[in-house]
């Protein structure tokens, strides 16, 4: 597949060959948007951090009712395979070993933003939601809140909630598992830095 401009176009079945050929390693920070190779930029402490964090509160409170993949990759379309935060996963016997996640196994999707909040928010998101991905929540560190992403549609999420630390939250597909906002980002306020 090529753009008007000429540049050649990846499917998600060629980007996952240049793994098996050895021209892109596992390891290597890397996504598949729209059918360009995107480079990730390294994982910095914090961002790292609140990472561990989210996965330290999130996979004991979800026990037996969903599963937290840590930046593993999701099949969006057959041109787009972002490797999210964290994913919300449907139970699968397998835990996803077969075949990557797809958005109706997503109960949520989530992105830890630093120096990628431009991307994320204004390239990323509106591909989940253009997906059917239900929920999308985004860690805004250099502003210090959670942006909550719901009702995705063709041109979007049609709702965002903006909470902070004093707020409590909710996953749309577990509402009865209310989490404190603090509880998931302990390690804001050292982060000056990012401002």
């Amino acid at each position: 597949m090529r753009t008007a401009s000429g540049k050649k176009l990846l499917t998600s079945a060629e980007y996952e060959g240049l793994v098996e050929q050895g021209v892109l390693h596992e390891d290597d920070r890397v996504e598949l948007i729209e059918g360009e190779v995107i480079p990730l930029s390294p994982i910095g402490p914090p961002h790292g951090g609140v990472v561990i964090c989210l996965a330290n509160v999130l996979i004991p409170l979800l026990a037996g009712r969903a599963v937290v993949g840590v930046q593993t990759s999701t099949r969006l379309s057959d041109i787009t395979e972002p490797q999210p935060d964290l994913l919300i996963l449907r139970p699968r016997g397998d835990f996803y070993t077969t075949a990557h996640p797809l958005p109706e196994d997503i109960f949520c999707l989530i992105e830890v933003s630093d120096s990628s909040l431009a991307y994320d928010r204004g390239r990323k998101a509106p591909l989940y939601a253009q997906a059917g991905v239900p929920e999308t929540w985004l860690f805004n560190l250099p502003e210090e809140f959670l942006e909550v992403y719901r009702e995705p549609g063709p041109r979007g999420y049609a709702s965002v909630t903006t909470l902070r630390r004093c707020d409590r939250v909710a996953f749309a597909a577990f509402p009865d598992l209310v989490i404190e906002v603090s509880d998931l980002l302990p390690l804001l306020p050292l982060l000056p830095q990012l401002q």
